[in-house]
């Protein structure tokens, strides 16, 4: 009786032994790093680029262990995280702002252990291996948008209506000046702007200077709703941005009026991240100006992949907040273009503008929001950081409209596949509402992670170290038995978790020893159901054999309505609720298996397949009655 089947024998080791080679790759920490990557998908990072930034480091007497160069990236690997600090803004001055350096975490895997897959947990941003930003959102800059916008579809209005007009301004107080030559002019466009733009306090006014004007001025709610809008709808598209990076439990949340903070635990491309997070990757369709243009404003623009140059009419046809999704494909000559799909109501702009432009050529502006890093002497001979912002725009493509369009283009004149993959990520997370700024970037200090470290660890040490010590005086060799299956438990609870990229946090860690003490519960309703058979007088194989079969069905019990709550929790929870639930729930699963089948196995080879007549369970040694 109590024989082992070879092929449960068999699931146990192999379980075993996998849950430890996968296990391994926790116990190697990680390096200090700094990537350097291009600003966008097309500018390459090469040897002279890693010359700079070497020099630079030996400039400020900064070491660093070695350095990596690959085909998107460069990778300097520090020692200490003082070094990783200070070298970052000193690569960011010799490099410019056509890089980004960005700080990151990397794993020390040794190479045999990665090519089977294995790679250790991500730690979250309560213990370490994340990267943390603060964004500025130019609210400012939000309220122009809104009034250029607003100022186009005026002269639109106008136009259709025949209205002539001498000038329209606008300012950063929210206020709209229209100026006309004739009064009853002012007074068609005052109903005119009446009817349409009902959110702007609108009167009239009589000047020698400007003549008859209209003046349209948004409130103070209206204000304030433009700069929500801006943050909530910035939110939003970091929020799709960071889901398309695929990281594990994010934050990303409002800080005041308008900063936003994105937290990204486990990042191992922080560049990338940063890249992809601050780039506004907006586009403006407009038309090119015809030559006799002169009643049209217009601005000259260079194409980014030459030097050519185009003048192109002021008025935006649709910006790259009309656009419901993109993807990146190729042309017929294999070249990397942007296949997009617009909303309804870009659609409609859209058609409602080449419908008379057919054979004008039509291009799209690529519009990013920058900051030029400078460094200056103050009075006191300290270097300061001065950050300079400005908008840079080029010409992606300009082509004839050959027929109305409506809702579907292609994009293309891009230089490079990342490029296109890339600005397809971005359009179709959402465009930014208004530019965001870094106002700050950091990893978590290895003080306040390392604390965290400690304590967890210390808490699960404890935890797990008082209950081998009650099982083993209490039970003795089942107690042994118990112990080994806990260990095993831990094990394998920790490959699951790297085998799945899931993020371990302090809740996690808790997940973790709740998931001990609930094992232990399992074995400790084994062995009484066991003991409390060798009082009623069962042999003591027929003893084990009754105690593992007659104690499932209340551990199966206990352990499934734990399950349905961790799935509630991982359903309805966010952050570090859900890492909580998942530590939680596959522990649960890992301790039925260890608590039931890892002991019976081992129980079995030390008591299995011969006659006894005591077994030493419960500080004694019960027997037979």
């Amino acid at each position: 009786m109590n024989k082992n089947p070879l092929w449960k024998t068999l699931l146990v080791l192999a379980a075993l032994f996998l849950g430890g080679v996968y296990a391994i790759p926790n116990l190697y920490p990680d390096d200090y790093a700094v990537q350097i990557s291009g600003a966008r998908g097309a500018i390459e990072v090469t040897d002279r680029e890693l010359s700079r930034a070497e020099s630079a480091l030996q400039a400020a007497n900064i070491s660093y262990r070695d350095a990596e160069l690959d085909d998107r990236s460069i990778t300097l690997r520090f020692d200490t995280n003082e070094d990783q600090l200070a070298a970052q803004p000193r690569i960011k001055q010799a490099l410019g702002d056509d890089y980004v350096v960005a700080l990151n975490l990397l794993p020390t895997t040794p190479e045999w252990l990665a090519g089977m897959g294995a790679s250790p947990m991500k730690l979250g941003l309560d213990l370490r291996g994340g990267v943390h930003f603060l964004l500025e959102v130019d609210l400012a800059k939000a309220l122009e948008q809104n009034l250029e916008i607003a100022v186009g579809e005026i002269k639109t209005n106008l136009r259709e209506e025949r209205i002539r007009y001498r000038r329209i301004n606008h300012s950063q107080s929210g206020l709209i000046t229209l100026t006309f030559r004739e009064a009853d002019e002012r007074d068609a466009a005052y109903d005119l702007v009446r009817r349409e733009f009902g959110e702007y306090e609108i009167n009239t006014f009589d000047s020698e200077a400007d003549g008859y004007g209209v003046r349209m001025q948004l409130s103070e709610a209206r204000l304030r709703e433009i700069e929500d809008y801006a943050v909530s709808q910035n939110l939003s598209t970091l929020r799709n941005r960071v889901n398309e990076l695929g990281v594990a439990e994010p934050l990303v949340q409002r800080q005041g009026r308008g900063r936003i903070i994105v937290q990204l635990p486990g990042v191992q491309d922080t560049a990338a991240a940063k890249r992809v997070l601050g780039a506004t990757a907006n586009l403006e369709f407009r038309l090119e100006a015809t030559p006799d243009a002169s009643s049209v404003s217009t601005e000259q623009h260079e194409f980014r992949s030459s030097e050519r140059t185009a003048i192109l009419e002021k008025d935006i046809i649709i910006t790259g907040s009309s656009v419901a999704n993109a993807s990146q494909s190729f042309d017929e000559n294999g070249t990397p273009q942007v296949n997009i799909k617009l909303d309804g109501n870009g659609g409609k702009k859209m058609y409602r503008v080449t419908v008379n432009a057919v054979q004008r050529r039509m291009a799209v502006l690529f519009v990013e929001h920058k900051e030029r890093t400078r460094y200056v002497t103050s009075a006191d001979g300290q270097q300061e950081i001065r950050k300079d912002r400005y908008v840079e725009k080029g010409i992606i493509s300009l082509a004839t409209i050959q027929s109305p369009l409506g809702s579907d283009f292609r994009i293309t004149g891009l230089d490079s596949v990342p490029e296109a993959s890339e600005l397809a990520l971005l359009l179709r997370s959402g465009a930014l509402a208004a530019p965001i700024y870094f106002v700050e970037e950091r990893t978590i200090g290895p003080s306040l992670g390392q604390k965290n470290i400690e304590a967890g660890m210390l808490s699960m040490g404890l935890g797990f170290g008082l209950v081998l010590m009650f099982m083993l005086v209490y039970y003795r060799v089942f107690g042994i038995v118990a112990n080994v299956a806990l260990a095993g438990n831990v094990v394998i609870l920790i490959s699951i978790m790297s085998l799945l990229s899931a993020t371990l946090t302090l809740p996690g860690i808790a997940g973790i020893v709740l998931t001990v003490g609930m094992a232990v519960d399992a074995n400790v309703l084994i062995y009484e159901r066991i003991r409390e058979e060798l009082r009623n007088g069962l042999p003591p194989q027929s003893a084990i054999h009754a105690g593992y079969d007659r104690a499932f069905v209340s551990i199966f019990d206990a352990n499934i309505t734990t399950l349905i709550a961790a799935i509630i929790l991982f359903a309805v929870g966010t952050g570090p609720v859900k890492g909580f639930a998942v530590t939680l729930s596959i522990g649960i699963l890992t301790s039925m298996f260890t608590a039931i089948i890892v002991t019976r196995v081992l129980v079995n080879m030390i008591y299995g397949g011969r006659r006894i007549t005591t077994v030493a369970i419960g500080g004694i040694k019960e027997s037979a009655a």
